[in-house]
């Protein structure tokens, strides 16, 4: 599926030597693949979110029922 971005973009790789195209290549490539693993990071969070709620709401509970004692950072 070509979109109005990817014929933007061959056209201006098109006025490219050869060389810079290769090199503008190789920084899509990159900056694809970082895209790429923000875009499962986020997932992943999201994925996990009710998990890490749970996991923040443990050490307050532990508080109220006597069962832990707020960090001394003097100590």
């Amino acid at each position: 599926m070509r979109t109005a971005a990817i014929t933007t973009i061959v056209k201006m790789m098109e006025d490219l030597p050869e060389e810079r195209q290769e090199r503008v290549l190789e920084y899509l490539r990159i900056y694809l693949a970082d895209i790429s693993d923000e875009v499962r990071w986020d997932r992943q969070f999201l994925r996990s979110q009710e998990q890490l709620e749970a996991a923040a709401r443990q050490p307050r509970r532990e508080l109220q029922l006597g069962q832990a004692a707020p960090l001394d950072f003097d100590r």
